[in-house]
């Protein structure tokens, strides 16, 4: 019974990360609508209609650690959906750009909020031998979103003009849904004693984790660990560095993938491969299709295999599908030829950095920096999700898609460099032992 309890808590709060990547594809569908709409440029239209809620995502990930660690890790991911639902419906009915990056800008929030909230919760009410799995249905749902996101574009792209307001304000149904289930969930029971010392409402959780397990004796373990730290320390203290040090590079390796420029773009790339309107749409939607198997892959070995050689793994398919897409386009071959490699890019990163990173930041902070180091790590994460997206049709305008996927390459053999001579490997250890071996390795 507990099992179960475990796995319906974690997939409930998982489905932020559904919303987060519904949110954050869905524009790819209105992209050339909205710049027919409002024609002021490729920068104002990069960096405004675009980019809006990636900058809100920014914001979300730098501050989203105050709400997760003050209010707790529930009635944070709560505030998530309302955010997500006044997004979509507010753009839906927006009529000038400002006030439709206004309200995208809000939905960023959402998610930049989510990647430190969700993970933070499920790795906490985890066993370390399912951890790894079940935070990764974080990233199987933001793949779900792509997905679902691609499938909904498509299918709405036949409703005129107005198509794109469709195409946005969909995401009010499943926003709604989840701030309803986040209500059943109970709030983490290490957030409860560490920040609350809240022991009554910690232990009755606790129970409900396992109901077998001496209860008293975990808390114990639990609070001996807290009780050693310092108060007063931060993430940037000299005993953490390692830690900062993983949580901004694979962030950083993460969004120099091109991984969010190709996803918020997509339907432009392949139009710029040789593919009509519609092939190119119906192309995401095979993108999104990849990305959910390859998901769907990497969840059942990331326990099994370990998040270091799905890394490998991830960094070497990038080399390989990003190579081959620059050369394509640096030859001018047209057709299906790119959106094959693409699909064997998504499919590296769906196994490796997709499954990967919100696994991995979320368990190399100790409980009581948890939040905090998240953020970094997220805040790096979109700060790089918003600029690099931001400046792709500045970019393919003046040098050309070739050169652009050429650079993601070559930036994708540094990570390989990285995970070789410093990642660390994590799977089934507990989070209080990390912490340890964590800080003694810096």
């Amino acid at each position: 019974m507990s099992h179960r309890k475990i796995f319906f808590w974690s997939i409930t709060v998982a489905l932020a990360g559904f919303l987060f990547g519904f949110d954050t594809v869905v524009i790819s569908g209105a992209d050339l609508s909205l710049q027919t709409l409002w024609p002021r440029g490729e920068v104002f239209h990069g960096f405004v209609v675009m980019a809006s809620a990636l900058w809100g995502t920014v914001v979300g990930a730098m501050l989203g650690g105050i709400p997760t660690d003050r209010l707790g890790r529930k009635n944070t991911l709560l505030w998530i959906g309302v955010f997500y639902l006044a997004s979509a419906l507010g753009s839906a009915l927006a009529n000038d750009p400002w006030v439709f990056a206004f309200f995208r800008f809000l939905g960023g929030l959402g998610v930049g909020a989510s990647t430190i909230a969700a993970p933070a919760y499920i790795s906490e009410i985890a066993p370390a031998n399912e951890r790894g799995k079940l935070v990764a249905l974080y990233q199987f749902n933001i793949v779900l979103g792509i997905l679902v996101a691609f499938l909904s574009n498509y299918l709405l792209s036949g409703l005129g003009d107005n198509a794109w307001r469709w195409m946005v304000g969909v995401e009010a149904i499943p926003a709604f849904l989840y701030a309803v289930m986040v209500f059943t969930v109970p709030e983490s029971p290490r957030w409860l004693l560490v920040k609350r010392q809240d022991r009554a409402a910690a232990a009755q959780t606790l129970r409900l984790i396992a109901p077998h397990a001496d209860t008293e004796a975990e808390m114990r373990r639990i609070m001996a660990d807290h009780d050693e730290s310092d108060k007063s320390e931060t993430i940037f203290t000299l005993k953490y560095r390692f830690p900062l040090v993983l949580a901004f590079l694979v962030a950083f390796f993460n969004q120099f993938s091109g991984i969010n420029a190709f996803l918020y773009y997509a339907p432009r790339i392949f139009e710029i491969a040789g593919l009509e309107k519609s092939a190119a749409l119906l192309s995401s939607v095979g993108i999104g299709v990849t990305n959910l198997i390859f998901t769907l892959l990497g969840l059942s070995l990331i326990d099994r295999f370990g998040r270091r050689q799905l890394m490998y793994i991830g960094s070497i398919g990038y080399i390989l599908s990003l190579s081959c897409v620059a050369i394509a386009f640096a030859m001018g071959i047209k057709g299906f030829a790119v959106p094959i490699f693409l699909f064997l890019f998504i499919a590296a990163h769906a196994v490796g950095q997709g499954a990967v990173i919100w696994v991995f930041i979320s368990e190399i902070f100790p409980t009581h920096l948890r939040a905090s180091g998240q953020s970094l790590g997220s805040s790096v994460h979109w700060v790089l999700a918003a600029a690099i997206p931001s400046l792709i049709p500045v970019l393919f305008t003046r040098i050309g898609a070739a050169p652009v996927f050429a650079f993601f390459a070559f930036m994708m053999g540094l990570q390989l460099l990285f995970v070789w001579r410093m990642m660390p490997e994590t799977k089934g250890v507990s989070l209080e032992d990390l912490e340890k071996r964590l800080t003694a390795s810096g």
